[in-house]
């Protein structure tokens, strides 16, 4: 049995139109669990705890703004975080998706479901070869909102056979995370084309060739 486990999380929320938060974006992390990445986790495990961070749930995009638990964490350290991250992606054998809506297109939270559910089918039905050349694919979302919800089991249920969906802790999975991560970083590349990068996020990236070079381009070479 080929099973397949697709890791969902999103950027943005299904309100009303805002400027500052022009996008809804879904993104997909795709492993095939017959690929062992244990020595992959366990080195990314080791280079967290080197750097103060044990069993540490990696959320990036309060990283890049400096917010929650990393409030009064300097900005030396918070790279290096998303660069553990970063290298651990570069590592394992995975494949992202990342499908994404411009509110303003949008009426409603209905309208915006629809479309981000028929952008998310066209992907799914333009790679169907490699969808159906699993057995069973699972998929774990946190069960974050309940339009994604609709979003996911709509569109899979529709085009794939043997679809099972499960909750997931966020804590509790490292690929969890590396979908938050891509996530994150498509909405910097949205933002970067129009060039509405915030403050905190030039501060971070530095500069448009870092963000291209370390981040942007590292994610793209395992797009789906």
């Amino acid at each position: 049995m080929k099973e397949l486990s697709v890791f969902v999380d999103e950027s943005g929320d299904f309100g009303t139109y805002d400027k500052r938060t022009p996008y809804y974006i879904l993104s997909l992390v795709l492993h095939d669990q017959g690929i062992d990445i244990t020595e992959d986790l366990m080195a990314l495990e080791r280079e967290m705890t080197n750097i103060g961070y044990p069993d540490h749930c990696i959320h990036v995009g309060p990283i890049i703004r400096k917010e929650n638990e990393y409030e009064y964490e300097d900005l030396e350290t918070r790279i290096k975080i998303v660069k553990r991250l970063m290298s651990f992606v570069r590592h394992i054998d995975v494949k992202f998706l990342s499908v994404y809506i411009e509110k303003k297109n949008a009426e409603d939270s209905l309208q915006a479901v629809s479309q981000l559910s028929r952008e998310l089918s066209r992907q799914i039905k333009d790679e169907m070869d490699f969808f159906q050349s699993y057995d069973e694919v699972k998929v774990y979302y946190d069960n974050g909102q309940t339009e994604v919800n609709k979003v996911i089991s709509s569109v899979f249920n529709s085009l794939l056979d043997k679809v099972e969906f499960r909750r997931v802790v966020p804590a509790e999975y490292r690929l969890f995370q590396v979908a938050d991560l891509v996530c994150t970083m498509k909405l910097a590349e949205l933002k970067m084309h129009n060039k509405a990068l915030s403050n905190s996020e030039q501060l971070f990236f530095g500069d448009e060739r870092t963000l291209k070079k370390n981040y942007l381009k590292p994610i793209e070479s395992k797009s789906l």
